[in-house]
């Protein structure tokens, strides 16, 4: 079971520890879930054409962080509004993969190519697990240990008195979308290869659920990670509860959805309780 939560969470972790990045510069990363969906796409579409897993994932998160530095520059040259120019992204990448899974495959449906050789788990944990873990120990050191870690929450905290420091937050800015955007083609690109199809919708949401994380961890990299673990544990009460039948099936797809929700209601309200009460 332990294990099995572990490689359930691994795509959570990636996606938001790329919400973190954004949430700690300042911005907040609505794109998530469109990044996850095009990793999801095209990382079966590298694989497929390179012949290899671990190049055809590096080759779509790269791609993916350079859009997401694009966007970023786009939003700072144009002063568009942040918010609309992600949801904007997501709502091209359902177009993008269904138009090009049409024109490629002839169907908008589910992708197979037995030619792509998934990597096996080692001792039961997938890849991605120690991916994830690796990356969130990484993000660990450089946001709380570095110079970088520290600008970047200082340009998220004050745009004024970063300016003054002489620190250019917009270039921060730039780097969390990017590497935001990295992230979450990685996490797209662990759901498409734990099941070893493309399945369109496979994202199913988790995008937003990822920023919930980010809030319900109180912004901190370990509590994001923990957050992630929560609610891939309800992902899988979910799925567990289906033997019984007596649930519809709506109520337990919508059961991480509905935690998410809840859990970032209590991430605001407790901290403010708390504090009109002289405890913080």
């Amino acid at each position: 079971m332990i294990l099995s939560l572990f490689n359930s969470a691994a795509p959570l972790m990636l996606g938001s520890l790329g919400a973190l990045f954004t949430e700690l510069s300042g911005s907040l990363g609505i794109f998530i879930e469109g990044f996850m969906s095009l990793g999801s796409f095209f990382s079966w579409i590298f694989a497929g054409w390179t012949g290899s897993v671990p190049v055809g994932v590096l080759l779509t998160a790269g791609l993916a962080a350079l859009s997401g530095w694009g966007l970023a520059r786009f939003v700072h040259i144009t002063a568009a509004n942040p918010f609309i120019a992600a949801l904007a992204l997501n709502l091209a990448a359902g177009g993008i993969t269904e138009t090009l899974s049409i024109a490629w495959f002839g169907t908008k449906g589910v992708l197979r190519n037995p030619a792509i050789h998934i990597p096996g788990p080692l001792f039961g944990v997938q890849p991605s697990v120690y991916l994830a873990w690796g990356l969130t120990i990484l993000a660990a050191l450089l946001i709380g240990r570095t110079r970088l870690g520290l600008r970047l929450r200082a340009s998220g905290l004050s745009l004024e008195a970063s300016r003054e420091r002489g620190i250019r937050p917009e270039r921060y800015r730039e780097f969390s979308w990017a590497a935001a955007a990295f992230l979450a083609a990685l996490a797209g690109a662990a759901l498409t290869f734990r099941v070893g199809v493309y399945a369109p919708g496979g994202v199913a949401g988790r995008g937003w659920i990822c920023l919930a994380a980010v809030f319900l961890g109180f912004r901190r990299v370990w509590g994001t990670a923990i957050a992630a673990l929560v609610f891939a544990l309800a992902e899988r009460i979910g799925v567990g509860v289906q033997i019984f039948g007596f649930i519809p099936p709506t109520v337990l797809l919508g059961l991480p959805s509905a935690l998410a929700l809840v859990l970032y209601t209590l991430s605001h309200w407790l901290p403010a309780k708390l504090h009109s009460k002289g405890k913080f």
